[in-house]
């Protein structure tokens, strides 16, 4: 049965529930044990499992995520949390030169059950250094998955099946999402872990978002419907692989598709969303792909500016109702 939880306590539920079923499963990180995580995801753990089995490290990265690829390696099935998706720039040498890697070189003789969760993205004023979105970066490495969990249930459900897998999975958590509420049923069916989500029927343009963008979407999406524009909302749910069939399905009807994400625009997921999605309903479209995205600059620390460098529900909404409009005489 359904309940509403805390984004953060689907998780540590799903770390329980892995935990109590499989003695292999090990949490590891920054202020993971007695702490219980800094954004208590980890709370209770260390009490329940023992520190043999929830450990807290050392503020090395690059050693303490090593060491999970290690203990991968030896047939444990390690949780690494890195405390801010930040501080995964120093360990991006045990993630792409290793973890990414080692199950392609070895021609599948060591399979890698690594999960790495990072929290990420623009907060509440917490500086440049601190705000960073790196998709762009990890979405460019073969043999990483990538899930971003927008909805409490979708976070339980992919933090399991990250655990369950035998490839290394990046689960990327928004930092504004953790006390987000949302309904969760932990007896529910998952549907695979990189299957988008449709989260609001429309007809007039298709929404594409991910993560905290989400949310922001379907708000933008409601103020739309009550000025008679109609817009569907997709949830993409990974990063990598991207689920791309329901997606052109959406286009071949719409004709017209938004794509919005917290990230910088240049060079970021939205800008290979847009080629991609471009390349495959070129003929279907009415109007070309727009996108929605962070300005190209570091995160200001000043609160106006900072909520004006990424997309808020008011920049959706004005884009998505321009582009309702774009090419309609074309389409006459």
């Amino acid at each position: 049965m359904a309940e509403e939880v805390l984004y953060w306590q689907a998780l540590n539920r799903a770390l329980d529930a892995e935990m109590e079923d499989d003695d292999a499963v090990v949490v590891l990180g920054e202020d993971v044990g007695l702490y219980g995580g800094t954004y208590r995801v980890t709370e209770g753990l260390m009490a329940k499992y023992g520190e043999w089995r929830v450990r807290d490290t050392p503020i090395s990265e690059n050693s303490f995520t090593g060491l999970g690829v290690g203990a991968a390696m030896a047939g444990l099935r390690p949780v690494v949390e890195i405390m801010t998706v930040n501080f995964a720039l120093l360990a991006l040498d045990a993630l792409i030169n290793m973890a990414a890697k080692v199950p392609f070189m070895s021609g599948g003789q060591f399979p890698m059950p690594l999960t790495v969760r990072m929290p990420g993205g623009v907060a509440r004023q917490l500086g440049a250094q601190h705000s960073q979105r790196l998709e762009h970066t990890l979405m460019n490495v073969p043999g990483l998955r990538i899930v971003v969990p927008a909805t409490p249930q979708d976070a339980y459900w992919q933090l399991r099946q990250a655990i369950r897998s035998d490839d290394p999975v990046i689960v990327l958590e928004h930092e504004l999402l953790y006390f987000a509420k949302g309904l969760l049923d932990e007896e529910a069916e998952p549907p695979p872990p990189h299957r988008a989500a449709l989260r609001r029927p429309g007809r007039d343009l298709t929404c594409v978002a991910y993560s905290r963008m989400v949310p922001l979407a379907l708000e933008a999406a409601e103020r739309l419907a009550a000025q008679g524009v109609e817009m569907e909302v997709f949830d993409l749910r990974s990063l990598s692989p991207i689920d791309w069939d329901p997606l052109v399905a959406s286009a071949s009807r719409t004709h017209r598709v938004l794509v919005v994400e917290e990230d910088c625009r240049f060079a970021g997921a939205g800008a290979e969303i847009a080629a991609t999605l471009q390349e495959r309903c070129f003929d279907l479209l009415d109007a070309p792909v727009r996108r929605v995205a962070g300005l190209d600059l570091p995160t200001p620390f000043a609160r106006a500016l900072e909520a004006a460098s990424i997309p808020r529900t008011e920049d959706i909404e004005a884009a998505a109702r321009a582009l309702a409009a774009d090419g309609e005489a074309t389409a006459s």
